[in-house]
């Protein structure tokens, strides 16, 4: 049986980061050691309060760069945080019972997050994609218990409005179905304004100047204006969208990453407005992802590598600020696409040399060299060791003697 009073996922901050103040508009500094985390029931109170890091390695160090983690989420995903809640509230509401099928469509993560929740409930959940979904996406949705029904690619190339007439249809033809509808769904915004934002600005001792954020259905960027604007925030907030996109009137065009930009326009994105918008084309979300994962040692997804790029190409401009950029999933599952060099030149008729002089190389480090052994590296005897790789600790030690 459902509880009906189910509170929504999300009570610990476990996020810790330091840093200098750049800004006038400074908050209190954070407790110097994270507070001690209690053990939650059910895997939905892990959502939320995601790591925020400081980047230093991608671009010039004069910037100041945070991300959040938002893949830290328990079903790897920003997708997760309005999944939960618009399922717990419409549970809390009694809009959907035990015997409600949820029907949805997304481009892979909103379906992973609707398919951990609804398999937490025990709801049954129908979830319409299409090609441009990821495989290990769909594969994860599979194991949770969702159905998946796919639809054809369209002639006019608008993939959201192809699967948004499935999921008018298969609403129609089901009873007691449920379509969350996260384009128009004021609970998708709202979970990022009272959660994704909220963490940010109690994390940071110092208010951003700039807020980076991947856009399709624009609920990410629109929850945290809104909460900027609320509490009379200056943080510029940049809207990163795809080329091909129709957002922010755009023209349509085709596009290969999934979950940036969108062929039609989500009643959520109607009227909205952000201080900048930046637009990536596919080979940028490539380089954006290589980059990170050269320079970072982290593997982002595809949005996430559009969101670097933007801040990339914006690098001068933003020299002495403060930043941060949401990156919405990692790019585990993105190894057959953005990190394959044969999807890239196949599909983005980009050769393996450009692309790895667009990803350029990470700056070396002055540090001491050691040999595996732990012994350090003196010039004098530097030539002989380098080729006895084979010597022992204590033979080393008696060369170096």
């Amino acid at each position: 049986m459902i509880q009906q009073s189910i509170v929504v996922p999300g009570s610990y901050n476990h996020g810790y980061i330091h840093q200098l103040p750049l800004t006038k508009h400074a908050f209190p500094a954070y407790p110097e050691t994270p507070p001690r985390r209690t053990i939650d029931s059910g895997v939905l109170s892990a959502i939320g309060y995601t790591p925020l890091i400081c980047l230093n390695q991608y671009i010039d160090d004069r910037v100041q760069l945070h991300v959040k983690l938002e893949a830290l989420n328990p079903g790897g995903s920003a997708k997760d945080r309005p999944a939960a809640l618009m399922i717990t509230e419409a549970l809390n509401a009694g809009q959907i019972s035990q015997n409600t099928t949820i029907i949805e469509s997304s481009s892979g993560n909103m379906g992973v997050g609707l398919a951990q929740v609804c398999g937490y409930y025990g709801l049954s959940l129908i979830c319409v994609v299409d090609s441009k979904a990821q495989p290990q996406n769909v594969q994860i949705m599979e194991a949770l218990g969702a159905h998946i029904v796919r639809v054809d690619d369209p002639e006019d190339g608008d993939f959201l409005g192809k699967r948004l007439e499935r999921v008018q249809s298969l609403v129609r033809a089901i009873p007691d179905s449920y379509w969350p509808n996260q384009y128009a769904n004021e609970l998708n915004p709202k979970s990022h304004q009272t959660g994704t934002i909220k963490e940010i600005i109690q994390e940071m001792s110092v208010v951003p100047d700039y807020l980076f954020v991947a856009t399709s259905s624009t609920g990410t960027a629109q929850g945290c204006q809104n909460y900027l604007k609320q509490h009379k925030l200056p943080t510029q907030v940049v809207a990163v969208d795809a080329v091909g996109s129709v957002l922010f009137g755009g023209s349509h065009g085709p596009r290969r990453i999934p979950g940036l930009g969108t062929g039609c326009i989500p009643p959520l994105a109607d009227g909205q407005s952000f201080s900048h918008v930046k637009r990536v084309n596919d080979l940028d979300c490539v380089v954006g992802c290589r980059r990170m994962a050269s320079r970072e040692a982290m593997l982002v997804g595809g949005s996430a590598g559009g969101v670097m790029e933007a801040i990339y190409s914006m690098r001068s401009e933003l020299r002495g600020k403060s930043c941060v950029a949401i990156l919405h999933d990692s790019g585990t599952r993105y190894l057959d696409t953005v990190y394959s060099d044969d999807w890239v030149e196949s599909t983005l008729g980009c050769n393996l040399e450009d692309l790895k002089q667009r990803v350029g190389r990470r700056k070396q480090r002055k540090r001491n060299r050691y040999f595996v052994t732990g012994v350090p590296r003196l010039k004098s005897k530097s030539k002989f060791l380098e080729h006895n790789h084979s010597l022992t600790v204590e033979e080393s030690k008696q060369i170096l003697s």
